[in-house]
């Protein structure tokens, strides 16, 4: 797994400027189909993708905490929403909740997530490619073909099912 993540981190790098280009040309003609082909390719995509063989997501990022995320995790811990926070949560330049650390505190040595069940939204989204009106997350997209291989995968069949 080690050897693909570099790769992909390699191969993202290498198809940023045509991604840039083909994202622009999206925004400024979008099929109408496009939400619906997104979400073909990402069943596609995630009837042949482990996410526990890799969490590269778990240990290079850190998802956004809403207040609803943070409420229901800290009932789930037993804990107060700001026990919680103070527990693992920062501010950041946006003003909005993250992880204090990267890897995620409830990545385990297997690559599960220990409140998986009540995981924040953001994760349970991730890597946001079935997401309607995606055109409007192009460039949440660029930054997670370089985290995700399934995220990578699926925008280079995306190119291929949709030529522009």
């Amino acid at each position: 797994m080690k050897n693909i993540l570099n790769n992909l981190a390699k191969e993202a790098k290498d198809k940023h400027i045509e991604n840039k280009k083909y994202f622009d040309k999206l925004k400024k003609k979008t099929p109408k189909n496009l939400d619906y082909v997104m979400q073909d390719l990402h069943k596609v995509e995630f009837k042949k993708t482990n996410c526990l063989n890799c969490a590269n997501c778990c240990k290079t990022t850190g998802p956004l905490f809403t207040t609803a995320d943070i409420e229901r995790i800290a009932k789930y811990l037993r804990q107060k929403p700001q026990q919680f926070i103070n527990n693992y949560l920062r501010v950041d330049e946006e003003q909005d909740y993250v992880l204090q650390n990267i890897p995620c505190s409830f990545l385990d040595h297997e690559n599960a997530c220990m409140i998986y069940d009540v995981r924040p939204k953001a994760c349970r989204e991730f890597p946001h490619t079935d997401r309607k009106k995606f055109q409007q997350i192009t460039d949440l997209t660029l930054k997670n073909v370089a985290i995700c291989p399934a995220a990578f995968n699926i925008v280079e069949e995306m190119k291929k099912n949709l030529p522009l």
